[in-house]
């Protein structure tokens, strides 16, 4: 059970942020960026005083380690609140996938972690499940079946480990609850914190009604009708803010920030290719560098002191530029700390020739999976530039 404390979205007069995207699975990385951060000791314990860390979400998937990462946020937890610091954690999209089901991007070493002496009888009493359902269901094609080879293919769909971590992440096991405690966003002097971002869909929901929302639907998932938590254009999802057209999309973004009261959103979700990169003349940043080896190992934090916004980069530090004018010197500055990095190249030669005509997207990150369904982002997209197009109304997050 979570403290009133612990439940607070919003935060004040907190004397400096550390904010870190994604990390799917990569405890090494991790541990390099709050080592880096100044958060932890060589020992893994917290050092940063009453700073507040947030991880806006993306701990598992694609990498093994998912749980170690887990373990050791809630371990800082308790350790940071002895020193009038905090650490939020916040849900993202693939968190929520290994909630409901979807387990197409979960590593072998997850369900590894979860293997014990039970566990091939476990995977046995779901093997006979599945020969159940498939008599009730699919009786003709059972009898057809080659059951030596297709028990080989169902095996490699469910490995030792499988059943167990379904029952931890299912909304009453332990990393399910654990799941249920965090919220979708958090405010921290003015500064917004989420996974994927808030669009003109949801920005008439506050940041409670959010996370009660996802909270609801993660605990009564209905496939036929999944709500927000598989929205494109929801918290988890939303991509726009960290890829679509600025100059079509400020209005946008400028009456979200009224709308809360806010000065910045920080994002993940969306890789940068090892850049923590400002958007909107500032007004929003985003932060998923790529920590994870899965999307190169590029160590990268956001740290927020004030109102001066700094990148951390290993021992380095580059403050944000202010104002649009400036991401070219910035960008160059980062390159010099990463020779070599061919997606900041590009991001460059992006940057370089934008203003020679619109662009409806950003250069220079991997491209992003569409886990939400090609059809329905794409038609996500186009409603998210229409809304810019066309000009927004004033009660657009009303």
């Amino acid at each position: 059970m979570v403290s009133a404390d612990e439940a607070a979205l919003e935060w004040n007069e907190v004397p400096r942020i550390v904010a870190i995207g994604d990390l799917h699975g990569d405890y090494e990385q991790y541990l390099k960026v709050l080592t880096d951060a100044g958060l932890i000791s060589k020992r893994g314990k917290w050092t940063g005083g009453d700073t507040h860390l947030v991880q806006t979400g993306d701990v598992t998937d694609r990498g093994p380690d998912s749980i170690a990462i887990i373990e050791h946020l809630e371990a800082l937890k308790k350790q940071a609140r002895r020193k009038d610091g905090r650490v939020h954690t916040l849900i993202g999209n693939h968190e929520a996938m290994n909630s409901y089901g979807d387990l197409r991007y979960v590593h072998p070493g997850e369900y590894a972690h979860f293997t014990n002496r039970r566990s091939a009888s476990l995977r046995e009493m779901q093997w006979d499940y599945t020969l159940a359902q498939l008599e009730q269901t699919q009786a003709e094609t059972l009898a057809t079946l080659d059951l030596e080879q297709y028990r080989k293919e169902w095996e490699q769909q469910y490995p030792l480990g499988w059943v167990e971590h379904r029952n931890a992440w299912m909304p009453d096991g332990e990393y399910g609850q654990w799941l249920l405690e965090n919220p979708v966003a958090v405010m921290v002097n003015g500064s917004i914190f989420l996974h994927g971002g808030i669009s003109a869909s949801y920005c008439h929901m506050s940041l409670r009604e959010m996370t009660d929302q996802a909270h609801q639907e993660l605990r009564h998932f209905n496939p036929q009708a999944p709500g927000m938590i598989e929205d494109p254009m929801g918290p988890l999802w939303y991509r726009g803010l960290a890829e679509d057209d600025e100059q079509m999309l400020i209005p946008v973004v400028e009456a979200i920030l009224e709308r809360y009261e806010a000065e910045r959103i920080v994002v993940g979700h969306t890789p940068t290719g090892g850049v923590v990169w400002p958007r909107f003349q500032g007004r929003v940043v985003a932060n998923d560098t790529g920590i994870a080896a899965h999307y190169g190992g590029h160590e990268g934090f956001l740290e927020i002191v004030g109102d001066t916004a700094v990148a951390g980069y290993g021992d380095q530090r580059l403050e944000l530029p202010r104002d649009d004018a400036g991401r070219e010197d910035y960008l160059k500055a980062v390159m010099a700390l990463q020779p070599g990095n061919e997606l900041l190249a590009e991001r460059l030669q992006w940057l370089q020739s934008s203003a020679a005509g619109p662009s409806d997207s950003e250069a220079g990150a991997p491209p992003a999976e569409d886990e939400a369904g090609s059809a329905q982002a794409q038609g996500a997209k186009a409603e998210a530039s229409d809304a810019g197009a066309v000009g927004v109304s004033p009660d657009i997050c009303r």
